[in-house]
């Protein structure tokens, strides 16, 4: 079994729906098992920063999947919740990303593990140290949760979660 973490986010129309419809169809994959999913948080656009703010979370999953695979299925559901790419950093229904996927190095064409810009980014760390905080940078050994405290800038909690099933739960 294979251990994951993505980081999910969403900017256009009903954010908080498009995140949890996102975690409710990995969920349902046959070969993936979402076992948590961090507190919602609201974050500032990166990179284009003339659109709305975005709803982001951290799901920690496990999988028969392999790495090249799961990258397929995020990129399914992202296009069944109608994602566009027509402008790079632009606005989106859902953004899913892998962080992390055991203690791997990836770095095919498409595919870059531990994630390229993750450390830098507090919207992903604040959420990833939330729910695993010995979670280590496998390229550094360095635990995120250090390369946080100086990168909590920016990002508010939204909603607090405990559970998968309260995180699904509309209303």
């Amino acid at each position: 079994m294979n251990n994951a973490y993505l980081s999910l986010g969403s900017n256009i129309g009903d954010r908080l729906e498009h995140l949890q419809h996102a975690v409710q169809l990995l969920n349902e994959h046959s070969s993936i098992n979402v076992l948590q999913v961090s507190s919602v948080y609201e974050t500032e656009p990166v990179g284009l920063t003339e659109q709305a703010k975005f709803l982001n979370v951290v799901v920690r999953l496990e999988t028969t999947l392999e790495a090249t695979e799961l990258l397929s299925a995020c990129q399914s559901i992202e296009n069944k919740l109608g994602r566009m790419r027509k402008i790079r950093w632009g606005p989106r229904t859902v953004d899913l990303d892998i962080l992390l996927y055991n203690e791997e190095h990836i770095q095919l064409e498409n595919l870059i593990i531990p994630h390229l810009r993750m450390q830098e980014r507090a919207f992903v760390l604040v959420p990833l140290v939330e729910i695993n905080e010995d979670v280590k940078n496998p390229t550094t050994g360095t635990l995120y949760r250090e390369e946080l405290a100086i990168k909590e800038d920016g990002v508010n909690l939204w909603k607090k979660v405990g559970q998968v099933e309260e995180f699904l739960r509309k209303g």
